[in-house]
């Protein structure tokens, strides 16, 4: 990676990538596919399904985004997406809630207490195998590893599964939401503080597809500490998902 490219994060995603928030019906149905093919079809974590598209009861509930090649004729890459909370609903939990019910310290933060408007989780992370840096990710829906950032004589940037996390980060920040809920693998939290990320685990690890720990971020902070490196980036993955909605002439968010 040149001296150019290492400050020019937005360029180089620009160059190989294109992110869309997924508001049409074949757009939903580009991420539904790709879920099948890593969750159903290469991890089995979920079953087979006859049309080939991974869906269950959040995705009405739930903003979507698609990430694609901009050098393979719009291959479709990866995906993610943000779970909305229904605030005239107290009943209605975010997957973390119930997957964590008896291991979340609410003496860090009660999610039933706060604004349901202003709060969501980010699920369903996903990148296709050809796109997955090793053979040994074939476990892994979405691989961030130390070796991804690369050392400092030779850098490298893991462009895929950041875009993703800065996709969800941009519906949310256009969407009002405040605080964002991830459950994740225990390393996560060092490789978002390389970003400027600060992620904060609010609750003990539970078996959930291997171990995975309950977290928060709060998303003005992700936006204001974000390092110098990855804003262009950032600029880009936003202006982006905006234009998506100019697009279609904006989208509502879901009831």
């Amino acid at each position: 990676m040149s001296l150019f490219d290492r400050f020019s994060l937005g360029h180089g995603f620009r160059k190989y990538f294109e992110i869309h928030p997924a508001i049409t019906p074949e757009l939903r149905d580009e991420v539904f596919r790709i879920r099948h093919e890593v969750y159903c079809e290469e991890l089995a974590f979920e079953p087979v399904r006859p049309d080939r598209r991974e869906t269950d009861q959040y995705d009405s509930h739930s903003l979507h985004c698609l990430l694609r090649s901009s050098q393979r004729s719009s291959e479709p890459v990866g995906c993610t997406r943000l779970v909305l909370a229904k605030p005239d609903d107290p009943s209605y939990l975010l997957p973390f809630e119930k997957t964590c019910a008896a291991t979340l310290d609410r003496s860090i933060i009660d999610p039933m207490k706060m604004q349901r408007g202003r709060i969501a989780e980010v699920s369903r992370l996903a990148v296709r195998a050809r796109y997955r840096r090793r053979t040994a990710d074939h476990v892994d829906p979405t691989p961030i590893h130390k070796e991804d950032f690369g050392t400092v004589v030779h850098p490298r940037f893991p462009y895929i599964p950041i875009a993703l996390y800065l996709g969800a980060v941009a519906l949310a920040s256009r969407s009002g939401i405040d605080t964002l809920f991830v459950l994740t693998e225990p390393r996560l939290a060092s490789h978002f503080s390389k970003l400027g990320v600060n992620i904060t685990q609010i609750g003990g690890p539970v078996e959930h597809r291997g171990v995975r720990i309950p977290s928060m971020m709060n998303v003005p902070s992700i936006i204001k500490g974000m390092r110098f490196l990855v804003k262009p980036m950032w600029r880009v993955i936003k202006d982006e998902i905006e234009d998506g909605y100019e697009r279609v002439g904006g989208v509502p968010v879901p009831d």
